[in-house]
């Protein structure tokens, strides 16, 4: 059995790095992303009237400018947006003092996105430093639906009383969210270097179910942490972008599960192609697929392998590199039955053997009990046996070896 010291897998010609030629010094590059879903079924859609959103997000590289993109890609009737700031987070739902900026859209202070649409703000001169907490705040001043919204933030968002508070430093909260509607994506440039981004595609592994709530915990949160630590010195800054969704499959819809999102061959050019300064695409995502098949005849492995075909294939199209991970194991959990397994294991056996990734991650050799391979070490399981918890995030991204990405 390979020690748990075996973590990762890298075909040969990728002893050095991963890295691919620069892409232009004024180059935009996401360093914050979700992946927006929707819309969510009626009980639990979430309506606002005349309020302003502050939503919290991480920053995972720096730069001296920025943009934001929203999204009413899952929408029916237009998003009317009043006004729209961006600040550095003090505490809370509070700025820091001065350090806010308004968006503009096409030169104006609002904007209406019609159903279906993205929307890209003007770039604005704002610092934004590296890990730090920003806050983006969206006046709605009628009636709105949060149709398309990322449903598990792990961080406490804000909604104001009646009022446009945008551009406030104190927001009058009168309730929290556990979500993120309408944001999809912050971008920045003018940095020292030429940034990129290492786009993470995948479900609830990624997602970050079972880490801590407003910590950052993610394992994509701990490769950020460590691409700006343990880098060598004047690197290019590599960012995180975390697409994932909880739920979410690889080759399958679910019409009455819109929160889980369309599946990952269907939104990846919104998710993957579309990430400004994407370099990387890392993909864990199959085992819902697995997990949802007939208990007793689950899904072919060679499905989900064509499927990453499809992935890798895509992301060459535009020079990206991309790096495969294994499935974990989750024996002891309700869907857990020896069929299915025997699936994630024929698929895990592709992932390290096919030769078509451009590099293996093998979380499945990280966390897996050497006593019952089936299972989550218990050192690492969330509490389900198929979720880590924070240990278990942090040692799935201290696996990655950083000379992939050229740092």
């Amino acid at each position: 059995m390979p020690s748990r010291r075996m973590f990762l897998q890298a075909l040969p010609a990728l002893a050095g790095c991963l890295t691919l030629p620069a892409i232009g010094a004024d180059t935009w590059c996401a360093t914050w992303g979700t992946a927006p879903a929707g819309p969510p079924p009626s009980a639990s859609l979430q309506t606002f009237g005349n309020q302003t959103l502050r939503l919290i997000v991480h920053t995972s590289i720096p730069g001296n400018r920025v943009r934001v993109r929203l999204s009413n890609e899952m929408g029916s009737a237009p998003l009317r947006i009043g006004a729209a700031h961006i600040g550095l987070r003090a505490s809370g739902a509070n700025l820091v003092a001065g350090s806010g900026r308004d968006l503009t859209f096409g030169g104006s202070p609002a904007a209406t996105v019609a159903p279906g649409d993205p929307l890209l703000s003007d770039p604005v001169d704002f610092a934004v430093p590296a890990l730090a907490d920003l806050a983006i705040s969206l006046w709605l001043p009628g009636s709105t639906q949060a149709t398309s919204i990322h449903d598990l933030a792990l961080q406490t968002n804000y909604v104001s009383v009646a009022g446009n508070y945008a551009n406030a430093n104190a927001l009058p909260v009168q309730r929290t969210l556990g979500s993120w509607p309408f944001l999809a994506e912050v971008d920045v440039t003018g940095g020292a270097a030429t940034p990129s981004a290492i786009v993470a595609l995948g479900d609830s592994l990624t997602d970050g179910v079972r880490s801590t709530s407003n910590a950052n915990r993610r394992w994509t949160d701990v490769l950020a942490r460590r691409l700006r630590t343990e880098a060598t010195p004047g690197s290019p800054p590599v960012a995180v972008v975390n697409r994932g969704i909880s739920a979410n499959s690889l080759l399958t819809d679910y019409p009455t599960a819109l929160l889980s999102g369309r599946d990952a061959l269907e939104r990846f050019d919104r998710d993957v192609l579309a990430t400004a300064g994407a370099r990387w695409l890392f993909v864990l995502i199959g085992i819902n697929d697995i997990l949802y098949s007939p208990a007793s005849s689950p899904i072919p492995a060679e499905s989900l392998q064509a499927g990453w075909l499809q992935m890798i294939a895509r992301a060459r199209t535009r020079g990206m590199q991309v790096i495969g991970a294994t499935l974990l194991p989750y024996e002891g959990h309700p869907y857990f039955t020896t069929a299915r397994d025997a699936v994630r294991q024929r698929a895990n056996t592709w992932i390290r053997t096919s030769g078509a990734w451009d590099a293996v991650a093998d979380f499945d050799a990280v966390l897996r009990d050497p006593a019952r391979p089936a299972r989550l070490l218990p050192a690492f399981d969330g509490g389900d046996h198929l979720h880590p918890n924070d240990a278990g995030y942090e040692a799935m991204a201290k696996s990655i070896p950083l000379g992939w990405f050229g740092v």
